[in-house]
């Protein structure tokens, strides 16, 4: 047995056991519970699992789905979520081979990871924890890091690590802002967010046309440092906002300006930088235990959930902007495909994005490289 199969199949057993622990990361992370103790144990009586209770697959199957010591039901998710570990792991180490890519694979795993959690969890509960997400742009970066000192090509270093988290949380809020001034009918929002929030998003959407994504996120920024020095919120229209990057997209499709390209990529990069500043920070604010936690704030509707928007800059660390791309395409896609089968059968058609934007993520992980590649041979670049 060569040593690159030796190492899927290596790769394949450590991923039932990460499989085994995403579990309780999906059930415990929702309920704010401690994701090391007590200890694993059953939620119907509570009583302490045993080793042999913990097996991957091997458990669940031999116990016949059931609690060896209440009888009730496991549900089935635990071996389905082990099962797509193991297999997603073994994929990876034989498209991305260890002795070739080593740490890189390693972070596509845990990408992997990442999405399978954020996937159980959305489906569950309608969000996506943050201590899944912003914790997940970190590894991104780290990983992008990695990927720089060892020179691995195909998989993104440091900056392009950087660009896809801007780009990806960029592009997610974009789309956020503009769908939720439409639902608003270009209405103000009633509630607008103290001392960082959506505003400050805007306004570096506006700004980053104009001056560049840091620049551009520094404007974002002071805005929330006035917030703070006026001790309330100084509103900034989103007519001005909003309305302003729209007309700079015509002027700069005109040739004015840095040209349209860059004013984008600028924008984006921009809102994505204060947007995940911004989740820093309402994630701190509202940690277990706050007052802030415990408050009911008033908010306005959005036209998609905050968590899809650090979901985006998750998988822009890990495979890049271009593979990002890629994902939201196909997530796109499957959400309306999914969505048209749901309405003919009369299902719930609340949206759920983060699974969706998982399965693109794990499609561009997959196939993203051909995907790319293929478009630049067709566009002769």
């Amino acid at each position: 047995m060569s040593l690159d199969l030796l190492l899927v199949v290596f790769a394949g057993v450590f991923g039932l056991l990460v499989g085994s622990f995403s579990n309780v990361l999906i059930w415990r992370l929702p309920r704010g519970e401690n994701i090391a103790f007590p200890p694993s144990h059953c939620p119907g009586c509570d009583h302490r699992l045993g080793a042999t209770d913990l097996v991957p697959l091997f458990s669940w199957l031999s116990l016949g789905g059931k609690c060896r010591y209440c009888r009730a039901p496991i549900k089935s998710r635990y071996p389905v979520v082990e099962a797509l570990t193991g297999l997603g792991y073994a994929t990876i180490a034989a498209l991305f081979p260890l002795t070739v890519y080593g740490a890189g694979a390693l972070g596509l795993m845990v990408l992997f990871t990442l999405l399978l959690v954020g996937s159980a969890i959305d489906l569950d509960t309608y969000t996506i924890p943050d201590e899944l997400t912003l914790p997940g742009v970190a590894l991104g970066l780290l990983f992008g890091v990695l990927n720089t000192r060892a020179g691995v090509s195909g998989l993104p270093d440091l900056a392009a690590s950087v660009n896809g988290a801007l780009l990806g949380a960029g592009l997610l809020v974009a789309i956020n802002q503009y769908g939720s001034w439409v639902l608003r009918r270009l209405r103000e929002r009633e509630y607008p967010e103290y001392p960082i929030g959506f505003q400050q998003i805007s306004l570096g959407l506006l700004a980053g046309a104009w001056l560049g994504p840091w620049w551009g996120a520094g404007v974002g920024l002071l805005s929330a440092g006035a917030n703070l020095l006026a001790r309330r919120v100084v509103r900034v229209p989103e007519l001005l906002t909003l309305g302003g990057l729209l007309l700079s997209v015509v002027i700069g499709s005109a040739g004015i300006g840095p040209g349209l390209i860059l004013m984008v990529q600028g924008s984006l990069a921009a809102a994505g930088a204060v947007s995940l500043v911004a989740g820093l920070y309402w994630w701190w604010r509202h940690r277990p235990g706050t007052e802030a936690d415990a408050a009911d704030e008033p908010y306005d509707a959005s036209a998609m959930g905050f968590g899809d928007v650090k979901l985006a800059a998750v998988i822009g660390a890990f495979l890049g902007w271009e593979r990002l791309l890629v994902a939201l395409v196909i997530a796109v896609f499957a959400g309306a495909v999914l969505g048209v089968v749901g309405l003919a059968l009369r299902r719930e058609n609340r949206v759920k994005f983060g699974p969706y934007l998982a399965l693109g993520a794990v499609v561009a992980l997959i196939w993203g490289g051909s995907i790319v590649a293929g478009y630049r041979q067709l566009l002769g670049m």
